[in-house]
């Protein structure tokens, strides 16, 4: 199972808007640089798993079709969104993106949190199950655009 990186966000601080980027640097055990969990600034900073925050490009246009959602690039306030590989399965997993070695710790399901912040309503309904995963960064480098993501046995 491979997939691929189809865009890449980060927002400096909590509640900033997400700004796209062709590449960044991701720390073990840290984050994306420039992102605000690097900076330990995001709502969920305590929480395992908030190094780097991935969706399926593939959820997002079934938001749209099931639940008339749009979710523009970005919003969704998760780091990297993919495409061809089944975020969910990735959970308790290994993975690698690019040369970036990851452990996935949970799903990200939607919260009250998104909800608020984009003023509309249904998206955490619509999300539910597709909100993506929560990585831990396990060896760091660079992540881009185009890289590809599978799972490591």
């Amino acid at each position: 199972m491979q997939g691929t990186v189809h865009a890449i966000h980060v927002a400096p601080e909590q509640g900033a808007p997400m700004n796209a980027t062709d590449s960044v640097e991701a720390v073990a055990g840290r984050g994306l640089e420039g992102d605000r969990y690097y900076h330990d600034g995001g709502t969920f900073g305590s929480r395992e798993g908030s190094d780097l925050t991935l969706i399926e490009r593939e959820a997002l246009t079934a938001v749209e079709r099931d639940y008339d959602v749009d979710l523009e690039p970005g919003v969704h306030r998760r780091n990297v969104t993919t495409t061809g590989i089944a975020l969910n399965h990735l959970a308790d997993a290994r993975f690698r993106i690019g040369d970036v070695r990851c452990e996935g710790i949970e799903l990200c399901e939607p919260c009250s949190y998104l909800e608020g912040h984009l003023e509309t309503e249904g998206v955490r309904e619509a999300l539910v199950h597709r909100g993506g995963l929560r990585a831990r960064i396990l060896e760091g480098g660079t992540i881009s655009d185009g890289d590809p993501v599978e799972r490591l046995e």
